[in-house]
């Protein structure tokens, strides 16, 4: 989402609260919950879900021996509740959400970004325009990813896009060639 008005451009960054975030959080919970029951029920040599009756599979799940299957077995559905308690407080916290603000009546442009909890949680970045050297197109190939950065003067380039937003090169050539007249520099293309 953008706002914009004369003199001033602020582009909403969306964070870890993307419908595929979500999806893939839901997925491995599901998975690994999957896996826990599968230990569970090797574990007590008995089915512990009536929805899949033993007759019916190719291996029942009392015929899995705990040790070493069924303690693989809860070893992945471990981990993979930890990997999805880590997805969801990640949507929770919303992080890498926040704003690009550029102001050309006060001359300056500001990065916000929300990360993990802690000390540095905020992420706050304040250049002066006149520091500001190009807007650079990173990219691999035509369809594998587009990166934009700032170039700024004695700092770097300060990436303005993700590797994993699904750019197209249209999309990131517009966005480079709004910010390049509103900062009033130039596009730097590397491959």
């Amino acid at each position: 989402m953008i706002w914009q008005s004369e003199d001033e451009r602020i582009e909403f960054i969306t964070g870890c609260r993307k419908p595929s975030d979500f999806f893939w959080a839901f997925i491995v919970f599901l998975g690994s919950s999957g896996l826990l029951l599968v230990a569970t029920a090797s574990y007590l040599r008995r089915n512990v879900l009536s929805l899949f009756p033993s007759e019916d599979t190719l291996v029942s799940l009392e015929e899995i021996d705990f040790i070493p299957q069924g303690a693989v077995v809860t070893l992945y559905g471990i981990s993979g509740l930890f990997i999805s308690f880590h997805l969801w407080c990640t949507i929770f916290w919303n992080i890498g959400s926040g704003y690009d603000r550029f102001d050309r009546k006060e001359g300056i442009v500001c990065i916000f970004r929300w990360e993990f909890p802690g000390k540095n949680r905020r992420i706050f970045r304040r250049f002066l325009m006149k520091d500001i050297q190009s807007i650079i197109i990173e990219t691999k190939n035509s369809y594998t990813y587009h990166v934009l950065y700032m170039e700024i003067r004695g700092g770097g380039a300060f990436p303005l896009t993700r590797t994993d937003e699904n750019w197209t090169p249209l999309q990131i050539a517009q966005k480079a060639a709004d910010l390049s007249r509103l900062l009033r520099v130039p596009i730097e293309i590397v491959v």
